[in-house]
């Protein structure tokens, strides 16, 4: 994404930007309590390795981080959009349309007998395009049809799931074998002995790190999350800056998508389920405000492989069942919210 170029008057600016620099320099208590996540991911792990030995071997790692690499993705969006005040719970039922839109389309181009690597660049780019679509929908509605962002995105969860349900007709929209084959790298491969999935997060993590810190957007963006009004005062371009918030986090949605597909080759209605709350729980356990205004990327990536690191516990020992993964998130949003409350 492209920092904003605005023609706006350098003083306004430095100002929102300003402000939004005071909340982000934190006190050495602040930095003692960014290093959280860091220190709870260090404990988890160290009680993973003491619970089942296999929890360190370096196959199972690679397994959590490219488990993580799907959510981290929609997380680094997600983690713009909750910074800036607003909030996305559509993003599951979003990467579930977007992979039966996108084998849809991969499956009709081959009836034009074109090479399987075009018509998986083709339908990359068509995931891209939808998802930021998607986004900018979600963006116009809540700036300028001036809804709730929890209204908004409450009603296409349920808008895009029931659309991919009457595209599958119930059942699953499966990939043409040939283009399935051709594809499978995308997920099954490895570039170093890291997946290439992990190696997409990664370099999404830097560029969106890269543009909350270092450009006039991301400091829009926290100024916006810390005061809207002030920040319209100092002639941000509030509405903009939001809805690219939310068109950034639908092509996140598109690019987590494009991994996925090859994974199964298929999409179904439970396809994404809860990950709008994955992508959310990482992002608070990662120390951004649920109100907005303060938060990092590299929390973010935190939080995100730290619920990774839940379930894999979970799934390795036997302390509680998988089937409440989803239970344990909850418990920790409602926990990572309560404590920040207190806070303020």
């Amino acid at each position: 994404m492209q920092p904003e170029q605005s023609s706006l008057p350098e003083a306004p600016a430095a100002h929102a930007g300003g402000r939004a620099g005071r909340h982000a320099a934190p006190s050495w208590r602040g930095r003692l309590h960014g290093l959280g996540p860091v220190a709870g991911l260090v404990l988890l792990c160290i009680a993973g390795t003491l619970l089942n030995s296999s929890f360190a071997d370096i196959d199972n790692i690679m397994n959590v981080l490219t488990r993580t690499a799907f959510i981290g993705i929609i997380s680094v969006g997600m983690c713009f959009v909750i910074i800036s005040g607003g909030i996305d719970l559509s993003v599951g039922s979003m990467a579930a349309l977007i992979a039966g839109s996108m084998i849809l389309v991969m499956n009709a181009l081959t009836a034009f007998a074109l090479a399987p690597m075009l018509v998986i660049v083709l339908g990359m780019l068509f995931a891209l395009a939808l998802g930021a679509l998607l986004g900018l929908a979600h963006g116009l509605l809540i700036t300028r049809g001036r809804i709730e962002p929890f209204i908004v995105t409450l009603g296409t969860l349920g808008i895009f799931r029931a659309y991919l349900t009457y595209l599958s007709d119930g059942g699953a929209i499966t990939l043409n074998m040939d283009v399935s084959d051709a594809y499978s790298p995308v997920y099954y491969g490895s570039l170093l002995g890291i997946p290439v999935p992990v190696w997409v997060f990664i370099a999404i993590a830097l560029l969106g790190g890269l543009v909350l810190n270092r450009t006039a957007f991301g400091r829009y963006v926290q100024a916006i999350g810390s005061n809207e009004q002030v920040a319209r005062y100092a002639a941000v371009n509030v509405d903009k800056t939001k809805t690219l918030t939310y068109v950034l986090l639908g092509m996140c949605v598109g690019i987590a998508t494009v991994l996925y597909v090859p994974r199964l080759g298929s999409a179904s209605p439970t396809t994404g389920l809860l990950w709008e709350l994955e992508a959310i729980a990482a992002v608070i356990v990662g120390g951004t405000a649920l109100k907005g205004g303060a938060g990092t990327m590299t929390g973010t990536v935190v939080g995100a492989i730290l619920l990774s690191v839940i379930g894999n516990i979970l799934n390795l020992t036997s302390i509680i069942s998988v089937y409440l993964n989803a239970a344990v998130q909850g418990f920790v949003i409602i926990i990572v919210a309560f404590l920040q409350r207190r806070r303020s």
